[in-house]
């Protein structure tokens, strides 16, 4: 069942880009196409902390069951959309869906199996993860060629009732003993802060408003300051200030945010770079991609297979070493022009993130009572969100800079360069001065990717050893089946 789940979420989370293009000539709204993506993320993030303490003050199954009712009713919601608004509205549903689901299921895992045997079974879920979140694209692309964009959400409802079905049945706990007080402004205030921060971050690209740059700057800080106010005073904190005084969980969350960011720049720019700059094809650009959803399950499977005998710091370390080594790759790629170079750097980089992913949700897990698992597995995944917003952010404002750099304003060149993102990037058709810009802005964006994985690994040298258990704590979720 968790497995089930697991694949539905991450299929979900790739299946829509394939099937846009039809959405939008069906319901218009080209102008809101971002939100479509925006919306799923930011109910997605909100959720995820805000389940991950129902789960803890509730029990595992309630939260289960709950996540994955709203997760197919948005599915369902989505599929008869009429509107780009509406869709939009319906993927808030969904995302909060997701969101949900995730820190419940893998909290599950640790109910079920002790830190030692833990990693194996994450190493299983990580590469259904991959799988299936390669497998999305194609499978969008079947479903909208053989019927219509609609099945790309209503392919999860069977699927999602199997789940359902499955843990209503199999998941067995004993109810909580104290009454549950749900910290309520305190998840409103995140999920405020959350959507100021991704409006704020969206302002910043060019061309802006300073009106609306700053009405949203004002309201993400009077936002962030309300909710560390009224956190500090909660009984129940959605996010536990307490938790992140821990060292293994501060610095776990850290490495996975700045882990989480580094793979957003290489997703982002690694295909327009293998296309415009080095002139190879789409198939080859995604290819050299594909090899990080290789490593990762590679990585993750190896890590859980040797964290019971190197240890679990060990473990943690190396994958944020692989991080800047893969990274490294890609700053040589100019003398090097090759897709296989790429392709090897996506795969160490994917390798060293499935180290570090099986690590640092064991390592938090590990370190807290069973009674905050959920909520400190929600803070970890929590961070891979806010790491990948920040990301995209981050980076797209360094390409930018460095892109206008190397521009300088010539409109004719801007013009050449649009049209070269638009329509292809065949060498015949590209302007040198065009692939040169790209070329400098890319290697830039590129370096200050390796920066972010070298923080990663000086960050994990904080992390102290931590002795796994040998045997199950008994937690809210005592058996399935």
């Amino acid at each position: 069942m968790v497995m089930t789940s697991m694949a539905m979420i991450a299929v979900e989370m790739t299946i829509v880009s394939t099937a846009m293009p039809g959405i939008v000539s069906d319901l218009g709204g080209l102008d809101k196409y971002s939100w479509v993506f925006g919306a799923f993320l930011l109910a997605q993030t909100s959720a995820t902390v805000i389940f991950g303490k129902l789960a803890d003050l509730l029990g595992r199954r309630p939260a289960v069951l709950s996540a994955l009712a709203i997760f197919l009713v948005g599915s369902l919601l989505c599929g008869f959309a009429k509107t780009m608004i509406q869709l939009i509205v319906y993927r808030l549903v969904q995302g909060a869906g997701a969101g949900a689901v995730q820190p419940v299921v893998v909290t599950i895992i640790a109910d079920l199996f002790p830190g030692s045997e833990r990693g194996r079974v994450q190493g299983y879920l990580a590469s259904v993860w991959a799988v299936s979140a390669l497998t999305g694209p194609l499978l969008g692309g079947l479903l909208v060629h053989a019927f219509s964009w609609s099945w790309i959400f209503w392919i999860n409802v069977p699927v999602g009732i199997f789940a359902f079905a499955g843990f209503l049945a199999l998941l067995k706990e004993d109810a909580p003993t104290e009454r549950a007080r749900l910290d309520l402004l305190g998840a409103v205030l995140s999920t405020s802060a959350i959507a100021a921060l991704m409006l704020f971050l969206s302002e910043l690209e060019p061309p802006n408003n300073s009106v609306t740059l700053g009405f949203t700057g004002a309201a993400l800080i009077a936002s962030v300051v309300l909710f560390f106010f009224v956190e500090k005073r909660a009984a129940e904190p959605v996010i536990s200030f307490e938790m992140w005084r821990k060292r293994p969980i501060a610095v776990a969350n850290l490495g996975s945010l700045f882990a989480a960011m580094a793979l957003i720049a290489l997703t982002s720019f690694l295909p327009m770079y293998m296309q415009v700059v080095l002139h190879r094809s789409p198939v080859q650009a995604g290819l050299a991609l594909t090899m990080v959803m290789v490593g990762w399950p590679i990585g993750a499977t190896i890590a859980a297979r040797i964290i019971p005998k190197v240890g679990i710091r060990r473990i943690f370390v190396a994958g944020s070493i692989f991080m800047p080594i893969g990274a490294c790759m890609f700053l040589v790629v100019d003398a090097f022009p090759s897709p296989i170079l790429a392709a090897c750097g996506s795969a160490i980089m994917g390798f060293g993130m499935g180290n570090l992913g099986i690590a640092s949700l064991i390592l938090v897990q590990e370190v807290v009572r069973v009674d905050q698992r959920g909520s400190a597995t929600a803070a970890n995944l929590f961070c891979r969100n806010i790491g990948s917003t920040l990301g995209a952010a981050f980076f797209g404002t360094v390409f930018n800079i460095s892109l206008g750099s190397a521009l300088d304003g010539h409109q004719s060149t801007i013009s050449e360069l649009r049209r070269a993102l638009t329509f292809g990037s065949a060498p015949t058709t590209v302007d040198p001065a065009v692939s040169l810009s790209l070329q400098y802005a890319m290697h830039c964006t590129f370096q200050a990717m390796v920066l972010v994985c070298i923080a990663i690994a000086t960050v994990s040298f904080w992390m102290p050893e931590i002795q796994l258990r040998r045997q199950r704590r008994a937690g809210p979720a005592g058996e399935l089946g």
